[in-house]
């Protein structure tokens, strides 16, 4: 049942870094203010850069080896790694995901420029 919760709450925030970037990219386009909320912004930015950073470095996700430990063993690919072959039968090597979460990284950053964050008017 812990691993369950582990793996909802990874969920979650694979969830929060994929749909925070697209909600701000679409939110842009159709003027939503919300999306110009400092703390969100910078909060996707340092749940994206942790991801990316853990994967530079070679180090395993958190989650993905406390879920693993709760589940009674663990497993040579990451949590992404491990989902997208079981939702979408594809396998890909470690490198090609470093690179995804990297470049989501950048993009992340780089809309932090092109769509600045806003603190509320007093």
């Amino acid at each position: 049942m812990i691993a369950d919760a582990i793996l909802a709450v990874h969920f979650g925030v694979v969830l929060f870094i994929v749909a925070g970037l697209l909600a701000v990219w679409l939110g842009a386009a159709l003027g939503w203010q919300w999306i110009r909320n400092p703390r969100l912004r910078y909060a996707h930015l340092g749940a994206i850069a942790y991801v990316a950073a853990e994967a530079l470095l070679g180090i395993a996700c958190p989650l993905t080896v406390w879920e693993d430990i709760a589940r009674g063993g663990a497993r040579p690919e990451s949590f992404v790694a491990r989902w997208f072959r079981y939702l979408l039968f594809y396998q890909a090597p470690e490198s090609a995901f470093t690179a995804l979460y990297v470049a989501w990284a950048l993009a992340t950053l780089a809309t932090l420029r092109l769509v600045p964050p806003r603190k509320k008017a007093r």
